[in-house]
């Protein structure tokens, strides 16, 4: 007895036409880019010469005697990061839970995420060249410009982390009769205040790097003190520079980390070992 034969189809093959346009599409604008960008390639081969050279003139012999202006100077800078978070982050977080989906009216929400669109697409670079004509050259200044460029990304990651919660604690306060205050109060923000305060502080650590490069156009802190010391070609007092913010930005990452993991995660648990 022979088995009966079976007979089935095979699917198409899938067509890569679109995937090979857009292999080409991309190799085109690849080579575009670096086409414009004007590279001199001939330097390029004593690219690592060159670095080794600053590098040894930087870190050969430093000039620890500027370390204590250094240290005033980066102390500007975090001083400058830490109200530009704190100025952002309240702004931020007051527009974005109106903005978040269920708790604002469309009206109100779709023109503050235009808002934040906005904000996020202009460097806080940008915003800083603009209001230094009103506030001038001032540590001040780059505070406002970093404040003012954290709204939109702060107010973006408020409204999706306050729609990304659960809902069903604001949905009993409202059917209890709570307007949109007491539903963002006690039905929003009690869960999500842990994840907001995480963002707020990565936030501030942003701020930190972003802080050095603002004071490359004179509005103070360690990286004005960089660009002034650089131009003049001090590089033993460059090197000094590079290591105290290298060292403070990895102090402060590493402590914030700690902090935003312990409001996530919580106390670490411990065995305890009793004996009867």
């Amino acid at each position: 007895m022979t088995a009966p034969a079976i007979s089935f189809r095979v699917p198409p093959r899938p067509s890569r036409v679109v995937v090979q346009i857009a292999s080409i599409a991309v190799g085109i604008l690849l080579v575009a880019a670096f086409w414009n960008l004007g590279i001199a390639w001939e330097k390029l081969a004593t690219l690592p010469s060159r670095l080794g050279h600053y590098g040894a003139l930087m870190f050969a012999d430093p000039n620890w005697s500027k370390l204590p202006e250094a240290l005033y100077q980066t102390w500007r800078s975090v001083a400058m990061a830490w109200v530009g978070a704190l100025l952002g982050v309240v702004v931020s977080t007051v527009l974005g839970i109106p903005a978040a989906a269920g708790v604002g009216p469309w009206w109100l929400r779709l023109p503050l995420r235009g808002l934040f669109a906005v904000l996020r697409a202009i460097p806080e670079i940008i915003i800083a060249i603009i209001i230094l004509t009103v506030t001038g050259l001032t540590p001040f200044t780059g505070a406002l410009a970093l404040a003012i460029g954290g709204i939109g990304t702060h107010g973006k990651w408020t409204y999706e982390t306050i729609e990304s919660v659960s809902h069903g604690t604001a949905e009993a306060v409202k059917a209890c009769g709570g307007n949109v205050l007491e539903v963002a109060r006690w039905g929003l923000w009690t869960v999500a205040s842990p994840e907001l305060m995480s963002l707020a502080l990565y936030r501030f650590e942003i701020n930190v790097r972003t802080s050095a490069i603002l004071g490359l156009i004179g509005v103070g802190g360690i990286g004005d003190m960089l660009t002034g010391y650089t131009q003049y070609r001090q590089w033993d007092t460059v090197g000094v520079l590079i290591i105290v913010v290298i060292v403070i930005t990895m102090s402060i990452d590493a402590i914030s980390g700690a902090i935003r993991r312990r409001i996530m995660e919580g106390a670490t648990v411990r065995d305890v070992d009793r004996s009867v």
